[in-house]
């Protein structure tokens, strides 16, 4: 009876340990995603490939957030080849963030996230606002922690088109904002 004690506590443990969700630390190289808007709207990144698609996890408490959506919606309308979704990631209710959108009316598609259940592609967000730029190919071409300006994802889509059209050998390594 002495030993097997230590393995139904090992084996509990195991059990217990594997329901609890895992924290995503690393975004995938292509990640994917798919949510639906605010609007109702299935949305996936998947349906992108072949324009620079911005991610956006903000919340409505954030002033960095807030400060930076119309400059984000600007530098949206104002390419063709790019395409902006935000997500709203805080517990929040429906009916609230609809609300908040008609006060503070952007274009790009909105959508809300699970902070308890975050898309498991892309590494839960260690601030807010956290901002990705997916390349045309699907894959992360630069991560901004913090806000982020219209210029700022320009010169990013910029830097990154040329560096794809370097021979492999002279290709930098990626960075991230704030290196």
């Amino acid at each position: 009876m002495p030993l097997f004690r230590p393995l139904l506590a090992s084996l509990m443990f195991l059990a217990f340990a594997g329901s609890a969700a895992a924290v995503v630390t690393e975004t995938a190289e292509r990640p994917s995603l798919e949510v639906k808007t605010v609007n109702g709207e299935d949305w996936r990144l998947s349906d992108l490939r072949g324009q620079w698609v911005i991610v956006n996890f903000w919340a409505t408490w954030c002033s960095p957030c807030l400060a930076e959506m119309p400059d984000i919606d600007e530098f949206d309308q104002s390419r063709d080849d790019v395409s902006v979704i935000g997500l709203a990631f805080e517990e929040i209710e429906q009916a609230d963030l609809k609300a908040f959108i008609e006060k503070h009316p952007v274009k790009y598609p909105i959508a809300w996230v699970d902070t308890w259940d975050p898309p498991a592609d892309f590494a839960e967000p260690r601030g807010l606002p956290t901002t990705y730029l997916i390349d045309p190919e699907g894959r992360v071409a630069r991560q901004f922690l913090g806000p982020v300006t219209g210029k700022a994802l320009g010169q990013a889509i910029d830097a990154a088109k040329e560096a794809a059209s370097q021979p492999a050998a002279d290709k930098p390594a990626a960075k991230t904002a704030g290196e």
